[in-house]
């Protein structure tokens, strides 16, 4: 997301490295770059008025003129901005009432029903209880496909057989709620493809019965400003508490992401940032701004390790790793840990410097390469994968074959398994320098 304008801006960064001190002539054109940059992206121009002239009257102030050098002062000043211009800091839900009703709304298209299940499961594992209510009738499959959502996260889901009027749903879902104490009532509601008086009638009538404690938009990122005038007319129709921008993961120019906040006056709460039922992360504006500049974001990525290692599992590596007992199906059980953290590149690119490396290098992330790695250790035998050693070529030519992968793919395979080995061998020793070829880049 916001790859175009995170690379020009890099580059602007770059061009100032090569100025000893700041001036106001080439202030102006690096701010002209950023400016053309932002527009580029399909951020708000009145936004981007505003960006620029906060950017230039710090950048030109005595005291950043005293400190450090102009590449880093002018990187500290954009980031600053651009986390301003996201909403300064994480916006937290609020869990008004019992249950605590979250009404999702928005257009047809958007991710709404998807949405749903995916905060209904970051509420469970932060310890909530959530209800699902699939309030939209407009389209059935969007009834379905909500009921097959809650079963995959095991969250109860309101059983709307019978009914065809939304209100009766909801009357009764809340009183079902109170009924087996569920805090949080999760209400999926009816789309359309444009804003019309019909659709906000039933979306007032809705908030009327059920008082909702957070009134979030659902919107598209890819759309870009019509995200933004979609916020506005949901906001004047019904009110809005705060905005969930799906689809961050993709290569669109995102300028609602920059633009939502200022424009609206709605902060942004989450980030749909893929299409997995867990790819949905509380949205924390400086940290995207890291991620635009290129300066990384180690936070999330030590919380989505957090999450999804097992401790259990690390403590047998641990030991394993000890005795040097550490095997191909060890190595294995890694990677699915890797891989359940979310896409490879997606990873890599929270770690500070790594989009100007893969840019500079010519670095291609082959996110296939973990499931052939799998399939490559599930066509070996139980003793091949405990001792590797024996692995001679005609073993390796079977193997190839058995897992629909090439000698070369096993061969690359065994290499990135033994550079594992040795990097565990340096940690124990506390010299661990290098990580490079244990992931499939």
């Amino acid at each position: 997301m916001l790859e175009g304008l995170s690379e020009k801006l890099r580059g602007i960064i770059k061009d100032l490295r090569g100025h000893g001190t700041f001036s106001e002539a080439n202030i102006d054109v690096a701010l002209r770059e950023v400016r053309l940059a932002l527009l580029e992206a399909d951020v708000n121009f009145t936004v981007v008025k505003e960006f620029i002239s906060k950017v230039k009257e710090k950048a030109l102030g005595k005291e950043v003129l005293s400190s450090v050098t102009p590449a880093q002062q002018f990187i500290k000043i954009v980031r600053d901005e651009l986390t301003e211009v996201l909403g300064g800091s994480a916006s937290e839900l609020t869990f008004k009432g019992k249950p605590a009703v979250i009404m999702l709304v928005g257009l047809q298209g958007s991710g709404k029903t998807t949405t749903t299940a995916k905060l209904a499961r970051l509420l469970k594992s932060k310890g909530r209880n959530p209800f699902i209510v699939p309030a939209d009738l407009a389209r059935p499959a969007a009834v379905l496909q909500l009921e097959k959502l809650s079963k995959d996260i095991n969250v109860d889901c309101f059983d709307v057989s019978g009914r065809k009027d939304p209100k009766e749903i909801c009357a009764e879902a809340l009183r079902i709620s109170r009924l087996k104490g569920y805090d949080t009532l999760l209400v999926d509601t009816a789309g359309r493809l444009h804003i019309d008086s019909a659709l906000m009638e039933e979306l007032r009538s809705l908030k009327e019965i059920l008082s909702p404690a957070e009134m979030l938009l659902v919107a598209d990122s890819m759309t870009g400003q019509d995200a933004v005038n979609t916020a506005k007319g949901f906001d004047e129709g019904v009110g809005l508490s705060g905005v969930i921008l799906t689809k961050l993961d993709s290569d669109a120019r995102g300028g609602a992401a920059l633009s939502m906040r200022i424009t609206t006056g709605k902060p942004i709460k989450f980030a749909g940032v893929g299409e997995k039922i867990d790819a949905l992360e509380v949205f924390h504006p400086e940290r995207l701004a890291g991620r635009i500049l290129d300066m990384g974001d180690v936070v999330t990525l030590v919380e989505k390790a957090q999450e999804t290692i097992d401790e259990k599992k690390a403590l047998e590596i641990e030991k394993k790793i000890r005795k040097d007992t550490f095997t191909l199906d060890d190595f294995k059980s890694q990677l699915q840990q890797i891989k359940r953290m979310g896409s490879v590149e997606s990873l890599l690119s929270m770690i500070p410097g790594f989009n100007t490396l893969k840019k500079a290098k010519g670095v291609t992330i082959d996110e296939k390469g973990l499931l052939r790695v799998e399939a490559i250790i599930d066509s070996m035998t139980m003793k091949e994968r405990k001792n590797p050693v024996i692995l001679n070529a005609k073993r390796r030519v079977r193997i190839a074959r058995g897992s629909g992968a090439t000698v070369e793919d096993v061969n690359r395979m065994i290499k990135q398994y033994n550079q594992m080995l040795l990097m565990m061998k340096r940690f124990k020793k506390g010299g661990m320098k290098s990580l490079r070829g244990i992931l499939p880049i």
